[in-house]
């Protein structure tokens, strides 16, 4: 896979700061965009970054809070005015299309391409919800105030890893490594028949990216996530308040890390922060205490998954 990455657009909760807009995400995969939720600001956020609108495949919506949801129109709308054509896809809970339905309605605004929506109640936890030759996107079951779900993307069908070393040790000339990467068998001018497997060694673990938004701790997570290369989590609250992340269905630091912890995922980034905080230095400690691999997400930051897997080896 030539490129996988995560770039950051809003990392506040549901009131916006001069510093943290609301949740939005964009996951990028061999240079195609897939939007993952779309708080007030995300088109301008896509600007800024020079996100290519054309690339825009497929929108996922977590769940139906303001933040989370009220920079789609404004969006779906842009793209009409860059005349887009190809078909969108947006998996979501099903009032949004009842939203949208009204807001265009009420404001006069005609698509000028077609929306493909997809209901996320249509789908059971873990179920696959969009899938390519390259990589699947499945849902994740989160514990919300409202309906809500987490997404993962994880690749698939990786190939084996062609080893050089191996096919100069045999005396394969470089013209037919392309044929045996494929799988397929080729006869030396010596009469010698090499075989695939010969050269090819065990394919890359798959790289995966789980987003889970607004949730409580929710133990029965682990085994959709186990073993994901980054983990997203909201810690909409320190460890101090857990009462009051009971009582809004939110997650602390310090369950976030304890999370990444039992699924024993590689990296964790801590996100969805309350506008009470604007030191976000207390939630890397509190995470650190229980999980080393933490990092606190900011606005414009880009994670590329194949170096956070360099990186870890």
């Amino acid at each position: 896979m030539s490129n996988f990455e995560v770039r950051i657009f809003g990392t506040g909760s549901a009131i916006p700061t001069n510093s943290r807009l609301p949740s939005s995400q964009i996951v990028t995969i061999n240079d195609r965009h897939y939007l993952v939720d779309c708080g007030e600001g995300t088109q301008i956020q896509l600007i800024r970054n020079r996100i290519k609108f054309s690339r825009l495949d497929a929108i996922f919506i977590s769940h139906m809070h303001g933040d989370h949801v009220l920079g789609v129109p404004g969006l779906l709308n842009s793209l009409s005015m860059y005349e887009r054509t190809h078909p969108l896809k947006i998996f979501a809970p099903a009032g949004l299309k009842d939203v949208l339905d009204v807001i265009f309605a009420q404001t006069h605004s005609y698509l000028t391409y077609e929306l493909e929506f997809f209901p996320l109640e249509d789908y059971k936890p873990g179920a696959v919800i969009y899938k390519t030759d390259k990589f699947e996107v499945s849902s994740l079951p989160l514990e919300h105030r409202v309906f809500c779900r987490g997404f993962l993307f994880r690749e698939v069908n990786k190939k084996p890893k062609f080893d050089f070393y191996k096919a100069k040790a045999l005396g394969v000339p470089n013209n037919y490594f392309k044929l045996l990467k494929q799988g397929n068998t080729i006869q030396l001018a010596d009469g010698r028949e090499i075989l695939p497997d010969m050269v090819l060694g065990e394919a890359e673990p798959p790289m995966s990216y789980a987003y889970c938004s607004d949730t409580r701790f929710v133990e029965k997570l682990v085994p959709y996530i186990k073993r994901s290369m980054l983990l997203y989590h909201e810690s909409t609250f320190l460890h101090d308040m857990k009462s009051r992340a009971d009582e809004t269905y939110h997650s602390t630091a310090k369950e976030a890390a304890t999370l990444a912890k039992m699924a024993e995922v590689k990296h964790l980034l801590l996100g969805h922060f309350s506008a009470r905080y604007r030191d976000l230095t207390p939630f890397m400690e509190e995470a650190k205490e229980i999980f080393s691999n933490v990092q606190i997400a900011r606005e414009g930051q880009v994670l590329k998954l194949k170096e956070l897997t360099e990186s870890n080896e």
